[in-house]
């Protein structure tokens, strides 16, 4: 199984995913995790952010997945570009596919800001965010909207999305 978590930087994709992990890895033991960053790292961060090195990115990240899934894993993935392309290739190629869109206004995730991404960008010093100078596409065909503006905390949006999970593997049911 993947479970494809997408939303504009700061949106809180890793910690969703992190939040997950720590909480059912004990009792799910084929559950890993895909973080976009640390593809990036891992290939010691040779694209650079553009949309041409974006969807790079994201082709990467499907490959590994699709490896992962074959070996019976369910993964996690929390990785940030989106266009249509790209989502459309995800439900054709992976045999049990569930994509989550966190969506969060460029107002929230200005304030978050984990990366001082927006604010490197608002004093000229960065440039390639998606959601400012590159386009964000939103997910038109997600299994879960998750609006971020209204949770209130990472441990309700982990219930939230594991609530909805139990429909597929009863593996994943939260308790508190």
């Amino acid at each position: 199984m993947i479970i494809w978590i997408t939303g504009i930087s700061g949106s809180g994709k890793t910690t969703l995913t992190q939040g997950i992990y720590k909480k059912y890895k004990s009792r799910v033991k084929n559950l890993v995790c895909v973080d976009g960053d640390v593809i990036r790292d891992l290939y010691d961060n040779d694209l650079g952010y553009d949309e041409k090195s974006r969807v790079k990115q994201i082709k990467r990240i499907q490959k590994l997945c699709l490896y992962l899934e074959s070996q019976g894993l369910i993964v996690l993935v929390a990785a940030l570009y989106s266009n249509s392309n790209l989502m459309s290739w995800n439900k054709k190629n992976f045999k049990n596919y569930y994509e989550v869109y966190l969506k969060a206004s460029i107002n929230l995730v200005k304030k978050r800001d984990p990366k001082n991404l927006y604010k490197k960008f608002k004093i000229g010093e960065e440039k390639n965010i998606v959601g400012l100078d590159i386009e964000w596409e939103e997910p038109k065909e997600y299994d879960l909207l998750i609006n971020m503006e209204k949770e209130i905390s990472s441990s309700e949006t982990v219930k939230k999305l594991i609530n909805k999970l139990k429909l597929f593997s009863k593996e994943f049911s939260y308790e508190t």
